[in-house]
């Protein structure tokens, strides 16, 4: 049954990620809004809903190291994973906007979480900050590309808008679309998540390493499918701004959320997650600048450097597990040699690039 369900999810989310793409994309077009804005707000918000569920369920269920782990591990996972298997696909461009406040934000919002998380718990009070942060961020987008398309309206009933008046009946559609999509992907998900946390459960994981692992995994399912879809219909926009926006919106939305509803015990936070996870996750953010600022597009060989890192975090993960008496040690030397790999990326994708003859 177990193995049923995974495929059964697998299968939702492919179908589900072409129906969300197909209905934001067309979306976009009938309300003025750029791809981007719909890839930060409709699509990354409705690839988040399985973070959102699952975080919530755990929490409610009392499981809040699969809260903390699924978010942790879905934002890293994000990234490395889903931005290196997009751009390996097809090279990504990226958006200005991105660059000089979208990826800002996602970073603020991973250094506010490390710095709450600072005492092993997260408070319902502040879960109500960062359930507001979210509520403000969201709000602050619609408006700026609400108040841009109004300034540049001659331009974009040209260029970004077609010709004709959009009809009840093709916005209806778009919905109708979007509306699909989202169902396959939260069903497909839950179905993925939990015949995945079966098979977990019998080889003897923690909830931690299975919020970390298996459960990020099957959430982050939904922004993998719906990036990749957008790689390949040419929605680029959508692809980086769906993780983007998921990002923020996993640690403002999801852990706010939980947070609230987690009463006066709040979230508790590992130390495993505080002395590791959490700092590969503010690592794999902040990896996005220099990537980003590389001629705003992300290359084939910078998605697999993205892949290169994730596969080394899962080499941590297994090996802890298995051996935890070397679990600092190893520690160590992640950290020793993914800072100064950054560090030297960072130099090189940002020198000036000779022009092309």
């Amino acid at each position: 049954m177990s193995w049923l369900l995974l495929m059964f999810g697998l299968a939702a989310l492919a179908a589900g990620a072409d129906l969300l793409v197909r209905g934001a994309s067309g979306l976009a077009l009938s309300l003025g809004l750029t791809p981007l804005v719909v890839g930060l707000t409709v699509v990354a918000f409705g690839t988040s809903a399985p973070e959102m569920a699952v975080s919530v369920g755990a929490v409610l269920n009392g499981q809040t190291g699969i809260a903390m782990g699924n978010v942790v591990g879905s934002n890293i996972l994000n990234v490395l994973l889903i931005l290196g298997v997009s751009a390996m696909i097809t090279p990504l461009l990226v958006d200005r906007q991105i660059v000089r406040q979208e990826v800002p934000v996602m970073i603020g919002a991973s250094v506010l979480l490390l710095v709450l998380a600072q005492d092993g718990r997260l408070s319902m009070a502040e879960g109500a900050v960062l359930a507001a942060l979210m509520v403000a961020y969201t709000a602050f987008v619609v408006l700026q590309a609400r108040r841009h398309s109004a300034r540049n309206l001659d331009s974009a009933s040209t260029e970004a808008a077609p010709a004709d008046p959009i009809g009840t009946g093709r916005l209806s559609r778009q919905l109708l679309l979007l509306a699909a999509g989202l169902g396959l992907l939260v069903l497909g998900s839950s179905w993925l998540v939990d015949g995945a946390v079966s098979l977990a459960r019998d080889f003897g994981l923690s909830e931690v390493v299975i919020g970390l692992t298996i459960v990020a995994a099957g959430t982050s399912m939904p922004e993998l499918a719906a990036s990749i879809a957008a790689a390949v219909r040419g929605q680029r926009d959508i692809a980086v701004g769906n993780v983007v926006g998921s990002n923020t919106f996993n640690i403002l939305g999801c852990l706010g959320l939980s947070g609230l509803v987690s009463g006066g015990a709040g979230l508790e936070v590992s130390p495993a997650l505080l002395r590791f996870d959490i700092w590969v996750m503010l690592a794999a953010a902040f990896a996005c600048l220099p990537v980003f600022f590389s001629g705003r597009k992300i290359a084939r060989w910078e998605g697999g450097l993205f892949v290169g890192y994730l596969v080394a975090y899962l080499a941590y993960l297994v090996l802890a597990h298995q051996a935890h008496d070397v679990l600092p040690m190893f520690s160590s030397t992640m950290m020793s040699f993914i800072a100064p790999l950054t560090v030297v990326t960072l130099v090189v994708v940002m020198l000036p690039r000779p022009a092309r003859t």
